[in-house]
């Protein structure tokens, strides 16, 4: 009887340790769990941010392609118009990062949300003036698909290229950057296409 008692006690003695740890993992677990879906709560919404700074991004392409839709006076376009945002070259080693590359970019008024859009328009030729100056490599492009055929992007710079059967599309770069409210810079580019 002796013995039968004190297995009994020992009995009761290791379910609580077991207990607290079952407790101890469900609080772990809990937490990760919390941890999980608040991490997954801030990526949904940083996602949500960039997606409406893009669409922000957007209105500077707006304005540099009516700008070049709208223009009376294509020979304008043979020069840097700074109150348009436009430059009438684009070094071919400039990329966004550069600072060169924005000199002569308009900066929009402030949206609703905070955003300020910036955007600037490139020509994509070497030098300014007339596009059909060797010297100028200007990126075309043959305007009629079934003249020549679209052209791959420096084909027509190489040495051997063949001439266009008329008049060239040149290609204007629109890029647009936008500044968010709580640090967020997302930049977009957009190459529209225009006859001399």
């Amino acid at each position: 009887m002796m013995m039968r008692a004190h297995i009994l006690l020992r009995q009761r003695g290791i379910a609580l340790p077991i207990m607290l740890i079952m407790l101890a993992v469900m609080m772990v677990s809990s937490i990760y769990l919390l941890k999980s879906s608040t991490s997954t709560t801030l990526t949904t919404s940083n996602l949500a941010y960039e997606a409406a700074l893009t669409k922000a991004a957007d209105a500077g392409l707006h304005a540099g392609f009516t700008y070049l839709r709208t223009i009376p006076n294509k020979n304008v376009l043979l020069t840097d118009q700074a109150a348009a945002g436009y430059v009438a070259t684009l070094a071919q080693n400039w990329t966004v990062s550069n600072p060169n590359f924005w000199l002569g970019a308009i900066t929009l008024p402030a949206d609703a949300d905070g955003n300020r859009v910036q955007y600037v328009i490139h020509r994509m030729c070497a030098f300014t003036g007339a596009y059909d100056n060797p010297a100028n490599r200007c990126q075309t492009t043959a305007p009629r698909p079934g003249t020549t055929g679209p052209r791959a992007l420096g084909e027509t710079l190489k040495i051997d290229a063949s001439n266009l059967a008329s008049a060239a599309q040149i290609h204007y770069v629109v890029t647009a950057r936008v500044f968010g409210p709580r640090g967020g810079n997302v930049v977009t580019q957009a190459v529209i296409m225009k006859g001399p």
